[in-house]
């Protein structure tokens, strides 16, 4: 089986605070479990798409690893590559929500099985024929197995293999020299880069975001700004393309990240232009905020393709649904 599609990375599930502005220490009611991870969002997302689809990774033997599983599974993500570490729990992160648009996040991976991860478990033919594999620093960081995992998947991709990389770096858990050396050998050979501004000052030691990304576009990268309700920037072969934002009414905006970048493989894949490759995933980043949990959002194939046909700039969730 020859996929299009391949991560890897930590698969967890996310308790959400219903009231805002309460901290951990706080009582108050949570909602979930739901099924999270940067890359399991991420995979899930380009499954809803039609892309083919495959998760590397971990879980425990309990009710929040079936709820990540059942859900990846329901989305057509193959999940052969998921080792499932019997008498572990899986892991989990408690979300709380703030007025001022914030959120805050305690996670629970340290002795999960999501973390005890071999990294030595999955066949080299995995990646036979694979167009795209995604990684995120949020997977380098989490545990040394996925490190592990991924500086051998870069021994094992074939050339015309191409590499898509978001940060999604926690700079509370190593030092910036640290997270530059960890990513090294990913941002080499990485054809498609999406960091934050922050992030790509942090990896090129610019002085403003727009330098970052133009140093990380040389040598022919595809380098993606995401800029929320301002849209996306892309800076591809010296050009500057700016795409603008769909509106949509944000309940909850863990996820749209992930569901951009999802969205622009997808796109990239059956050839769509830079410009139109960034439409495809703004828009489908404008469903992903408009529903509570991190895959909820995600549209189906059919359903982001109706609404950039209409036209319009505002998404109305209750029409394409």
């Amino acid at each position: 089986m020859s996929l299009d599609i391949i991560t890897m990375g930590p698969l967890l599930v996310e308790i959400i605070r219903k009231e805002l502005n309460l901290e951990f220490h706080e009582a108050g009611v949570f909602e979930g479990p739901f099924a999270s991870g940067d890359t399991p969002i991420f995979i899930h997302a380009a499954a809803l798409l039609g892309r083919k689809t495959g998760m590397i990774g971990a879980v425990g033997d309990d009710g929040f690893g079936k709820c990540v599983m059942d859900k990846l599974a329901r989305g057509g993500v193959d999940l052969t590559c998921i080792q499932k570490k019997e008498g572990m729990h899986t892991a989990s992160t408690f979300v709380s929500y703030y007025k001022d648009g914030s959120r805050k996040f305690l996670y629970h991976l340290d002795g999960s099985g999501s973390a005890a991860f071999d990294a030595k478990a999955y066949p080299a033919e995995y990646f036979k024929g694979c167009k795209w594999i995604h990684y995120t620093g949020f997977t380098m960081e989490a545990a040394k197995g996925y490190r592990e995992a991924v500086y051998r998947s870069l021994e094992l991709l074939a050339p015309e293999t191409k590499i898509s990389f978001d940060p999604n770096i926690r700079p509370e858990i190593f030092t910036a020299k640290e997270i530059r050396e960890m990513c090294e050998p990913i941002l080499k050979r990485a054809d498609l880069i999406l960091p934050s501004g922050e992030e790509a000052m942090l990896f090129t030691g610019a002085s403003t975001e727009e330098e970052g990304c133009r140093l990380l576009a040389e040598g022919g990268k595809l380098v993606v700004l995401k800029r929320g309700a301002e849209g996306s920037r892309f800076f591809a072969g010296g050009e500057v393309i700016d795409v603008p934002a769909f509106g949509a009414e944000e309940v909850d905006p863990t996820g749209a990240g992930d569901t951009f970048a999802a969205a622009l493989l997808t796109a990239l894949i059956e050839g769509k232009s830079v410009y139109d490759a960034g439409v495809f995933a703004n828009g489908a980043g404008a469903f992903a905020v408009t529903r509570k949990g991190p895959m909820e959002g995600a549209p189906r194939r059919e359903q982001l393709d109706a609404f950039l046909a209409s036209g319009k700039k505002i998404l109305d969730i209750a029409e394409w649904q």
